[in-house]
C-alpha cells in the first residue's frame, strides 16, 4: 500500500480527537440507544459515549475497497470492530459476521445509504439484518455549526473548530422479520431525517 494512505488513519484520528475536545456537544435521546448520514465524527462520539454513559461495543461495515481499508483502520483507532465487505464484493460474508456480533450482543453502525448512496436512501441491509436478528433499528443524527461540507455525493460534514455540535438518538424501531420490507425502509428513512433536522435545530443550521 502506498505509505500516503497508512498514514492516513492515525492522522485523520488524531485531527478528530483534537477537533471533538473542542466542540461544544448536546446529546439528546441517547437513553434510547444506542449507534446517518455524517460520518466523520460517529467514531470518535462512540468512544465518548463509551466513556460517559456505558454504550456496548459496536461494530461497523467498511467496504473491501482501498477507500473501505482506509475507513475501517480509521474506526479502529476509536476501539470499533470492522467488518469488511459491501453489496458488491463479500455482501453474504459481510452480513453474516454482523448477524453473527449482534447475537454476540454487540451493537451494529451502518451508514444507512451505503458507499455509494444514493444520499439519503437507506440501503436495504439495514432493514434486512434488523428482521433477521430482532435487533432494533435506532436513528442517530449529528449537525454542527459552523460546519464545512465537502463536494462529495454525501456532503460529507467537517465541524470547525469550538462549532457548536448536537448528537440526537431517535426512537427505536423493531422489524418483524415478515414485515413489508419496503414500507419498514421508508420508516425508518423518515426517522433519519427527523432525527438530522432536530440536531439541526439545536445548533441553528
Amino acid at each position: 500500500m502506498d505509505p500516503r494512505f497508512t498514514l492516513v488513519p492515525p492522522v485523520a484520528a488524531t485531527l478528530v480527537r483534537l477537533l471533538g475536545a473542542t466542540l461544544r456537544l448536546r446529546v439528546e435521546g441517547v437513553d434510547a440507544l444506542v449507534p446517518h448520514w455524517r460520518i466523520l465524527m460517529v467514531p470518535w462520539l462512540n468512544a465518548r459515549l463509551r466513556r460517559t454513559h456505558g454504550a456496548r461495543a459496536v461494530s461497523v461495515l467498511a467496504s473491501r475497497s482501498r477507500d473501505g481499508g482506509l475507513v475501517g483502520s480509521y474506526v479502529s483507532r476509536f476501539g470499533l470492530d470492522v467488518v469488511r465487505g459491501s453489496s458488491s464484493r463479500g455482501g453474504a460474508t459481510a452480513f453474516r459476521a454482523l448477524v453473527t456480533a449482534v447475537r454476540a450482543g454487540r451493537d451494529v453502525a451502518l451508514v444507512p445509504d451505503g458507499p455509494r448512496g444514493p444520499r439519503g436512501q437507506l440501503a436495504p441491509g439495514v432493514v434486512a439484518l434488523a428482521g433477521l436478528t430482532g435487533a432494533p433499528v435506532v436513528p442517530l443524527g449529528f449537525a454542527a455549526r459552523p460546519a464545512n461540507r465537502l463536494a462529495t455525493w454525501d456532503a460529507f460534514l467537517v465541524p470547525a473548530p469550538f462549532a457548536r455540535a448536537a448528537l440526537v438518538f431517535g426512537a427505536a424501531t423493531t422489524i418483524a422479520r415478515d414485515a413489508d420490507r419496503e414500507c419498514v425502509r421508508k420508516v425508518v428513512e423518515r426517522s433519519l431525517d427527523e432525527v438530522t433536522a432536530a440536531a439541526d435545530r439545536l445548533v441553528g443550521a
